[in-house]
């Protein structure tokens, strides 16, 4: 008999081509921006390396970003409680009522990604102008708006949360398709409502979907500045569209790149932490 190459041997010969992957795609260019973030805006990228330098940090640091910061993680939680309350049902749905139409309903959600980004999101900003279709249906019934919703909070909020549901709903599927609804029968012959059913039996049961949906959801949230630039104004910048405006049109790269590792830390500290509260709900 042929003998069999050690075990991890095999488990390196396979990790290999995704650990150069990542090594040259993620982490290298990570590595680049944390370079970056101690240089200083005289000494130019290319001389980067020395003499390092905290004063990037200590202006991202100012209590003037401070009401942006906020702002970014408002919208993030607020598009990723919207995307929950919204995605639960179709996917609850999908999995238990939806029978041959599933995979009908679950191409539905998808259909959007199959155009670009950008576009969808030019086009939620022509729907929310002042001469745009919410606008002058709203009118008819003396909801409408002068100059229309875009420039808020709310276009903001409801441009991130169209762009990122499916991001909720598919994982949300998965865990409504493999929960065993016969406990929920059973929670009703023992004499519980709906609500004490709800708390007690579905949400503990689906609780890995709601986890990894809200993950998917507001990572990419808290980091987005193209919804903002396009559907808010000056008083929706997030933090995104700053760190987009030091790169581009500020050319401080230094300071960008503070920004970008502050708002990394950040995730890290909430992905953490919601890791280890997913972890006692499981």
């Amino acid at each position: 008999m042929a003998r069999r190459p050690p075990r991890w041997l095999v488990a390196t010969g396979l990790l290999t081509p995704t650990g150069l992957w990542l090594g040259l795609f993620l982490v290298a260019p990570l590595a680049l921006v944390v370079q970056f973030s101690f240089a200083t805006r005289d000494t130019g990228i290319a001389r980067a390396v020395l003499p390092w330098t905290v004063d990037a940090y200590r202006t991202a640091l100012d209590p003037a970003f401070l009401p942006i910061f906020g702002r970014t993680l408002a919208y993030a939680a607020a598009t990723t409680l919207l995307c929950l309350v919204l995605g639960f049902p179709l996917a609850w749905f999908t999995a238990r009522h939806a029978g041959r139409f599933r995979t009908a309903v679950l191409a539905a959600v998808l259909v959007p990604f199959w155009s670009s980004y950008l576009a969808r999101i030019y086009a939620w900003k022509a729907l929310l102008d002042g001469d745009g279709l919410v606008n002058r249906v709203l009118e008819q019934v003396g909801l409408g708006r002068d100059g229309g919703f875009l420039l808020t909070h709310g276009a903001v909020v409801l441009g991130l949360t169209y762009g990122f549901l499916p991001f909720m709903v598919l994982p949300l599927y998965v865990a409504c398709e493999r929960f065993d609804h016969r406990q929920v029968e059973a929670s009703y012959d023992l004499g519980h409502g709906r609500v004490s059913t709800f708390a007690r039996i579905v949400l503990p049961g689906v609780a890995p979907g709601v986890l990894a949906g809200s993950l998917l959801v507001l990572v990419p949230a808290a980091g987005d500045f193209v919804t903002p630039k396009l559907l808010g104004g000056v008083d929706q910048t997030t933090f995104g569209s700053v760190i987009d405006d030091q790169f581009r049109g500020g050319n401080n790269w230094p300071l960008g790149s503070a920004m970008a590792v502050l708002l990394l830390v950040l995730v890290v500290v909430v992905l953490v932490l919601r890791g280890k509260r997913g972890e006692d709900v499981l």
